[in-house]
């Protein structure tokens, strides 16, 4: 690694936190930025495995982020010998069975952060046997509720090391929309006082029934009512860009991307960009999540549950324990298919757009949820600042 040749200050320790994707990355981001603010003597590295995760470690501040290679021993050790960590955390679940196995063999302390595993998860037979030796190689486990701790024992975990600590997304979700800049190039341009649905990170799979009840609701509308709907497909290509605006057109709608002369007004504004959701959200008074229709699986409900505004989704969010969490607290409302997602989803937007004290209620409910949630990020920063006092010498 070049940074390291020239840049590691070998008299101060280094934390080394590796998230393989995005949604890890969102997880540590809380961590990163806490040790940033108390520990000035840290240098922090990051390593990301997934492509897509290159941009988001671009924005983190942190000494150096680079891609991981792939888990071998040779790479493990050339990372190792390169950054010196006095300590190595991973986010959310993935500890890479070699490069901890090597960190464990030189003294690196080793950690989890917002720790989870779903149940059911496929992590069994071989692929437990041969990840149990790395779980139970961590020195400290911060889980994000008992039922995960409970998991990730019986994964490799030893019980003594483990503790609940919650999830540090809903302190990152909670920071975002606290600081979003209404007044900016993104927010700014989109204000008007019309009943907003955001529509966010769908998929084709999402927009046939979404689009087709948006289609009623509108109709439904009453005069001088007309609602607005901002959609951002979670893959802004021209192939899933292009049949939102022809349904606009043929539904005599008017369709403005975003950041062009119009939007403002336009019955439709489509998002042809990434990296804005999460502030798209304070315009909404209802959101739709995407991915509940699609075999990816559902995307963050706590974007727009941090706003105060109430949230539906298709039926797949088995995978989602916030999504569960929405449900139960009244925040959310869940249909089972296409079929009903075209009849059922139209009665509960009207209900939302068109009166003030349901919607009101039910983003409250949204809110509170990840108001609850606050507080992860301290208490996983906290554990490792203890993995951090106790790193072997020398390293």
């Amino acid at each position: 690694m070049a940074w390291a040749a020239t840049a590691r200050d070998v008299t101060r320790p280094l934390l080394w936190i590796h998230a393989p994707s995005v949604g890890e990355g969102l997880q540590a981001r809380p961590v990163i930025d806490l040790a940033r603010a108390q520990r000035r003597d840290l240098q922090l590295a990051y390593s990301w495995f997934s492509p897509s995760a290159e941009a988001f470690a671009r924005t983190l501040p942190v000494d150096v982020a680079d891609v991981l290679p792939f888990d071998t021993a040779t790479d493990a050790c050339a990372m190792l010998d390169a950054l010196r960590p006095a300590a190595l955390v991973f986010s959310k679940l993935d500890v890479w069975p070699v490069l901890a196995a090597e960190a464990h063999a030189r003294g690196v302390p080793l950690g989890l952060i917002s720790g989870t595993l779903a149940e059911g998860s496929s992590r069994r037979g071989v692929a437990r046997s041969f990840l149990r030796e790395a779980y139970a190689s961590l020195d400290a486990v911060g889980a994000i509720d008992e039922r995960d701790a409970a998991r990730l024992v019986a994964l490799g975990v030893h019980a003594e090391r483990i503790s609940v600590t919650g999830d540090a997304r809903y302190d990152q979700v909670w920071s975002r929309a606290e600081s979003v800049d209404r007044a900016g190039p993104v927010l700014a341009p989109l204000g008007a006082a019309r009943p907003t649905l955001v529509a966010g990170s769908t998929w084709p799979a999402d927009e046939l029934p979404l689009l087709t009840a948006w289609t009623d609701v509108v109709a439904r509308a009453p005069v001088g009512e007309r609602p607005r709907l901002i959609i951002a497909p979670h893959e802004p290509t021209p192939a899933h860009l292009h049949p939102i605006e022809r349904w606009a057109a043929d539904a005599k709608l008017t369709l403005v991307r975003l950041g062009l002369p119009g939007a403002r007004d336009a019955d439709v504004v489509l998002v042809d960009r990434v990296g804005v959701l999460g502030e798209l959200y304070a315009l909404a008074d209802a959101a739709y999540v995407g991915g509940g229709f699609h075999s990816a699986g559902l995307h963050s409900v706590l974007e727009p549950a941090a706003f105060g505004v109430p949230v539906c989704f298709g039926p797949r969010h088995e995978m989602s324990r916030d999504a569960r969490l929405l449900l139960a607290a009244g925040g959310g409302a869940s249909v089972g298919n296409a079929t009903e997602l075209a009849r059922v989803t139209s009665e509960w937007l009207r209900g939302w757009l068109g009166g003030a004290t349901p919607r009101a209620d039910a983003g409250q409910r949204a809110r509170s949820l990840v108001v609850g949630g606050r507080g992860a990020a301290g208490r996983s920063w906290a554990l490792v600042e203890q993995l951090l006092a106790r790193r072997a010498p020398g390293v």
